[in-house]
């Protein structure tokens, strides 16, 4: 069974200054679909976003944001375990770091614990461990993290649902004409040196940390699918009918095994 892994920002998950249900009731029935045909790992931001709604703290400070995570990771675990429940899912909470992929042993680890919760049908939910990595509550947003637990647990797809529905050949908010690049080989170096460019108050990443997670994959033989994730329809299309109606498709040249015309895994 192909194993991937699903990442979901803070732009999806929150609306206004608290958590967004209905989008995050669309993403479980979609992890649910998926679990039929994929060993699935979610990566998922909003800890913060779910603290705020509890604790007011002025979030331009790095203090507060690790407060309100701290906070926040509970509530948004037990969201994530009720709206589960209804299909009979279980999840397991993961908290990392980039740190912890820097140890050998700490991944190894890591894995081990990954590989056993899939093995029995748990679904792991990964989140930075934003009370002790500061630097990714400035610059991260959890895609250079999931970038690294698809490459570190072996996944062979990062999927990444943003309020960025993929990579266009020119800023869309600008340009009407600016058109959707759907299959993309090699990320240009200067988009890399921009700068990070949020579009929403809870999240830290914006376009730059998407693409620089998929320039860590690509040079690792790994692809990465930007889509949607306020309208889920390019992901499902994509992952389970093997359409790619929309969203890009990062990959790397000559790696035939998530093209445009990639077939999903059939039904058991």
């Amino acid at each position: 069974m192909k194993r991937i892994v699903v990442k979901v920002g803070s732009a999806v998950l929150t609306e206004g200054n608290s958590l967004a249900l209905g989008r995050m009731a669309n993403l479980v029935e979609l992890l649910h679909e998926l679990r039929q045909r994929y060993e699935v790992i979610l990566v998922s931001s909003g800890a913060v976003a779910a603290g705020y709604t509890k604790c007011r703290l002025d979030r331009s400070r790095i203090g507060n944001k690790q407060a309100l995570a701290a906070i926040g990771q509970p509530l948004l675990m037990r969201s994530y375990q009720k709206k589960l429940e209804r299909y009979g899912i279980v999840v397991a909470q993961v908290l990392l770091s980039a740190d912890d992929f820097d140890s050998r042993k700490r991944s190894a680890h890591a894995k081990r614990a990954i590989e056993v919760l899939l093995a029995n049908g748990v679904l792991p939910i990964i989140n930075e461990n934003d009370v002790t990595a500061t630097e990714e509550l400035v610059f991260g947003d959890n895609d250079q993290l999931s970038a690294h637990a698809t490459y570190y647990f072996e996944a062979d797809l990062l999927v990444i649902l943003s309020d960025i529905d993929g990579l266009y050949d020119k800023d869309p908010n600008q340009f009407p004409d600016a058109k959707l690049l759907k299959l993309v080989h090699e990320v240009p170096s200067y988009l890399l040196q921009q700068e990070c460019n949020p579009n929403h108050s809870f999240a830290t990443g914006g376009i730059v940390t998407k693409l620089k997670a998929a320039q860590f994959l690509l040079e690792r033989g790994k692809p990465l699918f930007l889509a949607s994730g306020f309208d889920l329809e390019a992901a499902r299309h994509f992952l389970l009918e093997g359409r790619h109606s929309g969203g890009t498709l990062f990959q790397p040249k000559g790696e035939p095994c998530a093209s445009s015309s990639w077939e999903p895994p059939t039904m058991p």
